[in-house]
């Protein structure tokens, strides 16, 4: 028998990419993705399953589908796209269900991944170089997203301890750019003056979209434990990443950025806290690690810039494609109708 993968955040930009990689390989017979919000993204074999911001279905699915891999994608890392209590309820509720309903007496599941960020180690004058994935922040969290972060993390850490038959997999990403993600970095960059600290030029690590779900493939495929940085090679200059996309700098005073954060984002241009502490002090992380379990960047840091930017400079040119919009009827009607013809 083939693998029954469930992927949870299946409508947000990560779940939806997985579950259609997924679904392609040939050891997987089942593919189910819960959420709150519809596929954003055409789905073959993908089963989707509307639940709540807290997953509170998800031992019921468990049970009936016995799945025996969770891709966990739908943690929240963007701090502008919700307030502070409905990203508890999301990242660290939705986690406490996942794994509640992961460690039931009737669960098949012996396959962990989840996706978490950088954001973790945080921003701050007294950083290392490199973090690695046993180092420590150099200061408490301050901001909402950070602090849930590091909640779903222990619930990480104490699930693996508490299940020694199964393989938990903890991927941290860094700053992702690509053609399609949209973040309050990308956003940034997609505008003519690019807000950066005046006196501070940070060092920056990227990762590139498709790595992201070649990295979460790979862990899938190997079974790999523990917990993972993922980021492309070398750090660039906040300065430099303007550069490479064709921008101009925007300075903004040292003293009292958080309230010249406020004040653009009144503008319409996001600049979350933790975005202001990043493009201050920078961060980087060391990707050794996932490296030597034999994974293979396709992009570094500056690749990855530069890819974005070429993207970006074809998009002002070309414009959108459409996008997808799905309707159950329709793909109701795909999947089963005895009409349809199938090779």
């Amino acid at each position: 028998m083939g693998k029954r993968v469930l992927v949870t955040g299946l409508g947000s930009f990560w779940g939806g990419r997985l579950a259609q990689a997924i679904e392609k390989r040939p050891d997987v017979d089942v593919v189910v993705g819960l959420d709150t919000r519809e596929p954003t993204v055409e789905l073959e074999r993908t089963e989707y399953v509307r639940t709540d911001e807290s997953y509170s279905l998800l031992s019921r699915i468990v049970r009936a589908t016995q799945v025996d891999t969770i891709v966990h994608a739908f943690l929240v890392v963007d701090s502008t796209q919700m307030t502070g209590r409905q990203m508890h309820e999301v990242n660290v509720i939705g986690t406490m269900n996942l794994f509640a309903a992961a460690s039931q007496p009737e669960s098949k599941v012996r396959n962990v991944v989840v996706k978490s960020s950088t954001l973790v180690y945080g921003s701050h004058h007294a950083d290392p170089v490199w973090f690695t994935e046993s180092s420590r922040r150099s200061a408490l969290p301050r901001h909402v997203v950070e602090r849930t972060l590091m909640e779903v993390e222990g619930y990480v850490r104490d699930y693996a301890a508490d299940n020694p038959h199964v393989s938990v997999s903890l991927l941290r990403f860094s700053n992702v750019l690509g053609e399609e993600i949209d973040t309050p970095i990308t956003r940034l960059l997609r505008r003519p003056f690019v807000p950066c600290i005046f006196g501070y030029d940070p060092r920056l690590q990227f990762v590139h979209e498709t790595d992201v779900v070649r990295a979460m493939l790979f862990v899938l495929e190997h079974d790999l434990d523990g917990t993972f940085n993922v980021a492309g090679d070398g750090l660039l200059p906040w300065s430099e990443v303007i550069a490479l996309c064709g921008k101009r700098p925007w300075p903004l005073p040292p003293v009292g950025r958080g309230l010249a954060g406020a004040v653009l984002g009144r503008l319409g241009v996001d600049l979350p806290p933790e975005l202001i502490d990043l493009l201050t002090y920078g961060r980087g992380v060391d990707n050794r690690k996932l490296k030597a379990e034999g994974f293979e960047y396709r992009y570094t840091s500056a690749g990855a810039v530069r890819m974005f930017a070429e993207s970006a400079r074809l998009r002002s040119t070309v414009g959108d494609e459409p996008r997808y919009r799905y309707e159950r009827d329709v793909e109701n009607f795909f999947r089963h109708s005895p009409a349809v013809v199938r090779d």
